[in-house]
């Protein structure tokens, strides 16, 4: 009986976790600073934890990413030819990561993120409105080299690549409600892409899995239109606490560990 008890109320945590999770994540980025540390606490190996972790995110970016495309948050024209180049570049990066440590890439990762912020930070104005003049050249390289880049990132090590997603978007002229769409739907690819190959692994755990994906269903669906509603200057703040959350976290695991 006790043993019954513990395991619900783990999958209540997994449910519960994987809401909150999937609910930062559509909006900013930066979900599995909640995810991945809630299902290592299950006693799953690492990469084991990493695979599920994946097999739940791909519920909530889905789902938020559904929500924004059908608001029409989404550029289509540019994002449908960037869903194979992320699926494919995250394949990549899971492969990379099987075969050398990515903890001496840590304090890149930091200082990449800690210019991100102060950016955002001091350039109040950015993001704020959409400046986005179409699909140039340059945007359509600039796209592409994001979708390349950030997809392997995620497959590779991952913490905050919606972040790097969404600075890239708003860099090309989106505002971040625009930039949080477009980057979830280059999310949900590039998660796919680094299921596959966990999966093919033998590296996911489908039941503690698919109870995390419950919660992050709904979680997805209500930070999508939490993001929506409430609009850019929102979406800004809290992906300035997120973004810090991820800094301190890294550093620690870097430095203080």
């Amino acid at each position: 009986m006790e043993s019954f008890s513990t395991d619900i109320l783990l999958l209540l945590a997994l449910i519960a976790a994987g809401f909150i999770s999937a609910f930062i994540d559509s909006v900013v980025g930066g979900g599995g600073l909640i995810s991945l540390p809630v299902m290592l606490l299950t006693g799953l190996p690492p990469t084991v934890a990493l695979g599920t972790n994946k097999l739940a995110a791909i519920a909530g970016v889905l789902t938020s990413s559904t929500t924004f495309w059908r608001r029409g948050m989404v550029e289509k024209k540019l994002v449908v030819y960037l869903l194979p180049l992320a699926f494919l570049s995250s394949m990549l990066g899971s492969y990379v990561i099987m075969q050398i440590a990515s903890f001496a890439f840590e304090p890149v990762i930091i200082g990449a993120l800690v210019i991100v912020a102060l950016v955002v930070l001091f350039k109040k104005d950015w993001g704020g409105q959409s400046t986005y003049r179409g699909r140039s050249r340059n945007v359509w390289l600039a796209a592409m080299l994001t979708a390349a880049g950030c997809a392997f990132y995620d497959g590779f090590i991952g913490p905050g690549t919606g972040s790097f997603m969404m600075m890239a978007f708003v860099a090309m002229g989106f505002d971040f409600v625009q930039a949080a769409g477009n980057s979830r739907c280059l999310n949900a690819a590039s998660n796919c892409g680094s299921l596959v190959f966990f999966l093919l692994w033998g590296q996911v755990h489908f039941g503690y899995g698919l109870a995390m994906a419950l919660g992050m269903v709904a979680g997805g669906y209500a930070g999508a239109r939490t993001a929506m509603v409430r609009g850019s200057g929102f979406v800004r703040l809290l992906f300035l606490l997120i973004v810090g959350a991820l800094i301190i976290k890294l550093a620690w695991g870097y430095w203080g560990a």
